[in-house]
């Protein structure tokens, strides 16, 4: 797992650190995502106003207003003069779940078996994200967060202790090059491709997996030293 972690710090530093601009036109214009402007206020404490569990976006969505949101006109390219006024500056970018993504949220060492596991059976996995609170973002399909409950009980996770959620409609999630203040930049672990950004898996491809892989950190956390050693 350590790999994975400095294969990613390592891309990171190959490629040029793109400015809000440029990842909005990109979320924009080349997959079709609504972006918004983040205040870039980041609590020292990593907590948000909005008292959702695991906010994706902590403190950075308090901007956020139709005056501050820009959505994609594929008739008209990319609004680029709007998206220049919008990220004069360094602001976060954050993009609403529920509308073209929900997205599963996974603290990141069980994520990064779990995605390992996935890939070699071949499963199709959608963009991906690290936030550097330690958690891991997975892009599903619209609509997963109201199913959650019904999927993991049909699945035999209901009744399991699982540090994991779902952010859907009313959401918001940071994404690159926004920073977390001291704690660091959001990254791609898997970025978006044509196919994954308009047409993200159904969550049932990924949850069964996911959830496992959480449930057996959580088990091993609960391990006497000894045993776990």
């Amino acid at each position: 797992m350590d790999n994975l972690f400095g294969d990613l710090r390592f891309g990171a530093r190959r490629r040029t650190r793109a400015t809000a601009f440029q990842a909005a036109a990109e979320y924009t214009g080349r997959w079709g995502w609504t972006v918004a402007v983040g205040s870039g206020r980041t609590p020292a404490d990593g907590g948000c106003d909005c008292r959702q569990p695991h906010c994706a976006a902590p403190g950075l969505h308090t901007a956020v207003g139709p005056e501050h949101t820009v959505s994609p006109r594929p008739e008209a390219g990319p609004p680029a003069a709007e998206l220049r006024a919008l990220w004069a500056s360094d602001a976060a970018v954050l993009l609403p779940a529920g509308r073209s993504f929900d997205v599963l949220d996974v603290p990141a060492q069980p994520g990064l078996q779990a995605l390992v596991r996935l890939e070699r059976m071949g499963t199709q996995v959608g963009p991906v994200l690290a936030l550097p609170t330690g958690r891991l973002l997975f892009f599903v399909a619209v609509g997963t967060a109201q199913r959650l409950p019904e999927l993991l009980y049909r699945m035999g996770w209901d009744d399991a202790s699982l540090d994991l959620a779902c952010h859907g409609e009313g959401s918001w999630i940071a994404a690159p090059p926004s920073v977390f203040g001291s704690l660091g930049p959001v990254r791609w672990l898997r970025r978006p491709s044509r196919d994954s950004a308009g047409c993200p898996p159904e969550a049932r491809l990924l949850l069964g997996t996911l959830a496992y892989a959480c449930h057996r950190s959580r088990e091993r956390s609960a391990e006497p030293a000894w045993l776990a050693s």
